[in-house]
């Protein structure tokens, strides 16, 4: 008997370009695709709720792809640690291949694998395969990380290789007996009740095949225009890659590549390209920052924000936020867009989150924890630095006293209020003039679009005047501090 691999897709729910399933399949010997959902060692970071449904169709998917190529996707969920114990005594298996991980709890869930299977004479290995540079890569003169994204990215371009990436095995050997896989009921992943997640299912395919569909069209039809049409949540012209990209669906060294190949063969692409690809970079930047600093998502990186009069937990203000009823179109719409699709535009994040944290002062983790919950593309190092740089106290964070006003963002990158008229329907027949400043209409032209104030649309949940004197009064009572 030839002892298999078994090898957990963890963090790489694909196919191609997965280095552990590449070497293990040029091993030559019996290979066992494994995936075991551990939430206790998450602890209040698990896959939220739309991350659980977006899991379950990857997981149903990629099982499809194993099957097709003479495998089988082997499902677990418990303590990774006992269930890969229990996996090596029922297959006899003396190696354990894996993609590295960066946040607490993967590199916890490492350390104590490499651990046991020392204990126990079994070889584990773990590849890198989630980023185009490992954390330990790239540092500053002085051996310490990067905070600030500008020098870090040019010491990225500096070293990254334009790799080859391993392409998806044809054939995987199997071994004689498959051990026992969990029902996928049992890692209970569906959504409660099961219709909530039908608008999210209309908006995506998850799966490999779905995020190299994604890439297709990114690359055919968006990418030119990148540069132009990124902050523009009205119209088409993003990526829409990052989930896939977070369940490690797609690799990201292939979108690396395809990006780099057609900007060369097409010099009108060049600029959207490089556009983009510096997204990927803030990516890498962000993993990087959670990788050495670990506490980052429950504490801010700059102390003295640690003193800062947050408002947080429950509360009516953070519930209106939360359902899109502020008041403020724009901030409404990516609310509502972000309950409907389970994502939301990156440039409309970045206005719900300073609406948030400066309008409302509700504490930053109390918004990271919704878009934790409701985000398909939920990633915890993205999630993180996003809030912490909105909110004045991360790495490379724009200043607190900068203050995003949704009247003027919402005129600026939706001017015709294409966006805001898709996702707040009650407002679509406002004329342009008004549809971002519903509140400074005249009476006459809000009964010619059946809009009522506080009825069927609600007035606007704050003086935006006196909620900025608030927030700026705020931030002077930590300087003094």
């Amino acid at each position: 008997m030839i002892d298999p691999i078994l090898v957990l897709m963890n963090g790489g729910l694909r196919l191609d370009d997965q280095p552990a399933l590449a070497a293990a399949e040029r091993a030559g010997v019996p290979v066992i695709p494994v995936y075991i959902l551990d939430d206790a060692v998450h602890g209040e970071w698990k896959p939220g709720a739309a991350s659980r449904w977006w899991l379950m169709k990857s997981l149903e998917a990629l099982g499809r792809s194993f099957e097709a190529i003479g495998s089988r996707l082997i499902l677990r969920a418990g303590g990774t640690v006992h269930m890969v114990e229990a996996l090596l005594e029922a297959t006899g298996a003396k190696s354990v291949f894996m993609l590295r991980g960066y946040s607490p709890a993967a590199r916890w869930t490492e350390a104590a694998l490499h651990d046991m299977c020392k204990v126990r004479g079994v070889t584990c290995r773990r590849f890198a395969g989630s980023l185009l540079l490992e954390p330990e890569q790239v540092a500053t003169g002085a051996g310490t990380p990067y905070t600030v994204f500008t020098p870090f990215w040019r010491r990225c371009r500096e070293l990254i290789e334009d790799i080859e990436p391993t392409p998806a095995p044809l054939r995987l050997r199997a071994p004689e007996v498959w051990p026992e896989s969990a029902d996928m009921a049992e890692l209970n992943l569906a959504p409660k009740p099961a219709f909530w997640a039908d608008p999210i299912a209309a908006s995506w395919v998850p799966g490999e095949n779905g995020g190299r569909l994604m890439l297709d069209r990114f690359v055919a039809d968006v990418m030119a225009g990148y540069q132009r049409t990124r902050d523009l949540p009205g119209q088409e012209g993003t990526s829409r890659l990052s989930p896939y990209l977070a369940f490690g669906e797609i690799s990201v060294r292939r979108v690396w590549r395809r990006c780099r190949a057609f900007a060369t063969a097409f010099e009108t692409a060049e600029s959207g390209a490089a556009a983009y690809l510096r997204e990927i970079g803030w990516r890498e930047f962000a993993t990087h920052l959670l990788f050495h600093f670990p506490d980052l998502p429950e504490q801010p990186l700059r102390d003295q924000f640690k003193a800062f009069p947050w408002r947080q937990g429950p509360g009516d203000a953070l519930t209106e936020w939360q359902k899109g009823l502020t008041g403020f179109p724009i901030v409404d719409a990516g609310m509502r867009e972000l309950w409907q699709t389970g994502w939301m535009h990156n440039r409309v994040r970045m206005i719900v989150a300073s609406f948030l944290v400066k309008d409302l002062l509700w504490h930053w983790r109390d918004g990271a924890a919704w878009f934790w919950d409701t985000l398909v593309d939920a990633d915890l190092a993205n999630n993180t630095m996003g809030w912490q740089w909105v909110a004045g106290c991360g790495p490379d964070a724009a200043p607190y006293f900068r203050i995003f006003n949704p009247v003027t963002q919402g005129e600026k990158f939706d001017p015709k209020g294409t966006y805001v008229r898709e996702f707040v329907p009650e407002l679509a027949d406002l004329p342009d003039e008004y549809i971002h400043k519903p509140f400074e209409a005249p009476a006459l032209v809000l009964k010619a679009a059946g809009v009522t104030l506080g009825g069927n649309y609600p007035k606007p949940m704050v003086d935006r005047r006196l909620s900025r004197e608030r927030a700026l009064a705020a931030l002077g009572s930590i300087k003094k501090n």
